[in-house]
């Protein structure tokens, strides 16, 4: 008995260990791979798998298995290989292990080079939300002197109002007037909650003459300061890395428009172990300061149209797109204005992530110039969307920082920012 539980435990541990070693190669290899037309790409995954590439259009070097047929190259994934394909396109490749258990499938782009201006300048984001974005739910006075909560278990934080009883609202004062004009009848409100549409009723509280509450707190705006990361010939921008998202749900906003506008840096409280720093900004939102539009709000950053290029970007060089698989450990620089003037700042870039969970920290990075760790103590809120640059190409843009250690962060890949 003791032998047949012991045995058992071995088994469901090296099963436990077989799921877990299975996850880490699937997460070891992207999802998609870019390689530029016509420049011979050089990949480095070290995963015990092979894998399975169609051989027309798509040229692979380095460790070709001896059996190749007419249709397919073999790879082995755990040495250095490369890839060239003359032509724009797309292929695919089956990661196997053992050569038969299929692991995933991996999409390659062959795309042309792109290149783009670098900026890393302060902007200001004005965004509206789609809908009435409800942030809580709270207790109200009635005229009777009792409190109730009237919204309480029935709507959540991160549900976008949508319709009350079938009219549209889109902002503040609309649900407000539309609730006061219901006459203390039961409404139904019309929410937008994880992508569904739902219904919920709801009986509002009279709280004095003609005036009646839900006892919810709603936004539908927001605002903020972060960095323009790139921008290209025809005008289009990227900016933060990551989404625009409500400071108090923590969810990626919803937005129906947005406007770009130019901002300064009112000062900089610098970042302290469990404390992030943050960029103070001055935004005013005047037509004279418009840069241009928010049209976009994902998950690797906002995206719109400049109606002007900044000052401070006049006879800023183009920069080509680095692919992620160009990206080393080693030194690159992140360019910023917080000074006041444009600046590169040594990094020292120590890992890279290529898992699908996670985006937004592809690369690891520690700052090391010690002018920007005198003037912020490395990352801090705001620069989220400064550019990042290695051996002349942007490689990335700044997305987090380590709350317990200021001068170390996370970036997006670049590659990740353009395809959105």
């Amino acid at each position: 008995m003791q032998k047949w539980i012991a045995r058992t435990s071995i088994l469901g541990g090296l099963g436990l260990l077989l799921v877990f070693s299975f996850f880490i190669m699937k997460e070891s290899v992207p999802d998609k791979i870019w390689i530029v037309q016509g420049k011979e790409e050089n990949f480095n995954f070290h995963v015990p798998m092979t894998g399975v590439v169609e051989q027309e259009g798509l040229e692979v070097f380095g460790n070709q298995s001896p059996t190749v047929d007419k249709e397919e190259i073999h790879v082995d994934l755990n040495k250095d290989f490369s890839m060239k394909s003359a032509s724009q396109g797309s292929y695919s490749m089956a990661c196997r292990l053992f050569g038969i258990f299929q692991v995933k499938e991996v999409a390659v782009e062959v795309v042309e080079e792109e290149s783009v201006v670098p900026c890393g300048i302060p902007v200001g984001i004005y965004v509206k939300t789609e809908g009435v974005l409800i942030i809580g739910t709270g207790t109200v006075a009635g005229t009777d002197g009792m409190n109730y909560e009237p919204a309480a278990n029935i709507v959540k934080s991160g549900d976008y109002i949508k319709t009350i009883n079938e009219q549209v609202v889109k902002t503040k004062e609309d649900v407000i007037d539309t609730i006061n004009q219901c006459g203390g009848n039961p409404v139904v409100l019309g929410v937008l909650r994880d992508g569904e549409y739902i219904e919920l009723k709801v009986e509002p509280v009279k709280t004095g003459e003609n005036e009646y509450k839900l006892g919810i707190w709603v936004r539908d705006d927001l605002a903020g300061v972060g960095t323009l990361t790139f921008c290209d010939s025809a005008g289009n921008y990227g900016a933060l890395g990551h989404p625009v998202s409500d400071m108090d749900t923590g969810t990626k906003v919803l937005m129906s428009e947005g406007t770009l506008y130019e901002a300064q840096v009112a000062g900089i409280t610098k970042g302290e172990k469990g404390k992030p720093g943050e960029v103070t900004g001055v935004i005013t939102y005047l037509d004279q300061f418009k840069l241009g539009t928010v049209e976009e709000n994902t998950e690797v950053g906002i995206y719109g149209k400049l109606e002007r290029i900044p000052e401070q970007l006049q006879g800023v060089e183009y920069c080509p797109i680095a692919m992620k698989q160009e990206v080393q450990k080693g030194p690159a620089q992140i360019i910023s204005y917080l000074s006041g003037e444009r600046k590169e700042y040594e990094i020292q870039i120590t890992g890279m992530d290529y898992s699908s969970s996670n985006v937004n920290k592809g690369i690891l990075f520690e700052v090391t110039d010690p002018d920007l760790l005198e003037l912020t103590g490395g990352i801090v809120q705001g620069m989220s969307g400064s550019p990042i640059i290695q051996n002349g190409k942007v490689i990335g843009a700044v997305t987090h920082v380590f709350v317990q250690d200021a001068a170390q962060g996370y970036g997006v890949f670049a590659e990740k920012m353009v395809e959105h």
